[in-house]
């Protein structure tokens, strides 16, 4: 038996720790009545995803949220972060809301609350209804005001029950990885569109925060990604290099929500293709809220390229790396906590609302042996308690993910779950991770 080297008692009162899902990875987005998401059109188009796999059924969550929500609560969790599906709420993205989504997220959030779970709700995790899609999604400014209908809808229904609600999962991959890189729906790579989706994802987190405040809610947080930006040598171009991955991918975002500013190394290229008056914008963008959020899995090994803007290239690092081919340096989270509180939160609370590792998982005589995993979050943990040790406020700490599930276009090979899911039979069975996280938990 292989136990983690931290128990409860190791992290300050009231520390939160919990685990995170969302919709269209676990639920099963065939059912319910939900629209069409441009994730289906997505991977519906050869070559986009493995296998050409889809969340049509994904983990049946829709249907086995009570065995899942167990789970989730034996393990000794505190809260339970999920998202919400836009298309199931609204399957025209606007309109008349679905009344079975609706009661879906009524019926998932009694649940959690049965169950001594803190339903923690992010509005959006990517599944943009496709009717919106048509209509240039995230690269028309009329997306703030579709979102800020939505967060309405859903939170006048569910909003009096929640814990905390933040309301977009990693504007990063909603903007670059989907619009510039053309990894994610809707697989644009197109420079223009990256500025439009990458300014309009703020605005419409700034209406999301706008309307919930209306509706009398608190503990309201933004959620962003962050890639620790690594030089391969002290060399200008490369530190030039390093400076710009780190504007785009962690600054950008950060600057936006709590400077309302972008960092000039971003401005660079994306200037000139962002909307007129986008300067305007930034009294909504900056909303105040109640927490910041961080998603850290990895780093990045930054050289030069003599190409066009941005000028940088991926390069090979020497670390371990987990099965997305990802290295492991644990460090990259202490670094994040302690510059975000310094350099753009203060004392607002800091939560590492995503952490985890992909492993190659195997189900063998009924039991998954996952001491990678175990190996992974220690080491994490190790380092926000290092933080916390030094001053940085931070109060919780969630593991991505709770199953194994649809990870977007790598489909079903890439398992993230501290719960092995057969997606053949859909059986679940808890791994080594599981059973070591509910001992430290209840310690």
């Amino acid at each position: 038996m292989y136990d983690f080297n931290f128990t409860r008692s190791d992290f300050p009162d009231g520390f939160l720790f919990g685990c995170a899902t969302s919709s269209y990875q676990i639920e099963g987005h065939q059912f319910g009545g939900a629209g069409l998401t441009h994730w289906d059109s997505f991977a519906a188009t050869p070559g986009n995803v493995v296998r050409a796999e889809n969340g049509a059924l994904a983990c049946d969550h829709y249907h086995r949220f009570e065995e899942d929500l167990d789970l989730a609560a034996a393990a000794g969790f505190d809260c339970y972060r999920f998202s919400t599906s836009w298309a199931r709420v609204l399957p025209d993205g606007i309109g008349s809301p679905n009344a079975e989504g609706l009661d879906f997220y009524d019926r998932l959030t009694d649940a959690m609350l049965e169950r001594g779970l803190k339903p923690c709700a992010t509005l959006y995790h990517w599944e943009l209804p496709q009717p919106l899609a048509d209509l240039g999604g995230w690269r028309n400014r009329e997306i703030g005001n579709w979102f800020a209908e939505f967060t309405d809808v859903i939170m006048s229904r569910i909003g009096d029950r929640m814990y905390s609600v933040a309301p977009i999962n990693e504007p990063w991959c909603v903007g670059w990885l989907s619009h510039f890189l053309g990894h994610h729906a809707p697989g644009l790579r197109d420079i223009r569109a990256t500025a439009r989706a990458m300014h309009h994802v703020l605005l419409a987190h700034g209406r999301a925060i706008e309307v919930m405040r209306g509706l009398g809610m608190s503990n309201l947080g933004a959620v962003f990604n962050f890639e620790w930006a690594e030089p391969v040598d002290q060399n200008p171009e490369a530190l030039a290099a390093a400076e710009t991955y780190d504007a785009i991918y962690n600054r950008f975002f950060l600057g936006g929500a709590f400077k309302g500013a972008y960092p000039q190394a971003a401005l660079k290229g994306l200037e000139p293709h962002l909307p007129t008056g986008w300067q305007d914008d930034f009294e909504t963008i900056t909303q105040p809220v109640d927490w910041c959020g961080l998603n850290y899995y990895t780093r990045k090994v930054i050289g030069p390229d003599a190409g066009p803007w941005p000028h940088y290239a991926e390069l090979d690092g020497p670390f371990p790396k987990t099965q997305m081919g990802w290295e492991i340096y644990p460090d990259g989270l202490y670094h994040f906590l302690t510059r975000t509180a310094q350099e753009y939160t203060g004392d607002l609370p800091l939560i590492v609302t995503e952490n985890g590792m992909a492993n190659p998982d195997v189900l063998q005589d009924g039991a998954v042996h996952d001491e990678a995993r175990i190996a992974y979050v220690e080491a994490h943990l190790a380092r926000v308690r290092r933080a916390i040790s030094e001053g940085v406020p931070v109060e919780g700490y969630f593991l991505w993910s709770l199953l194994d599930n649809y990870e977007w276009a790598l489909g079903y090979e890439k398992r993230f779950g501290l719960v092995h899911v057969d997606f053949d039979t859909l059986t679940r069975t808890p791994k080594s991770s599981y059973e070591a996280l509910m001992r430290a938990l209840a310690n």
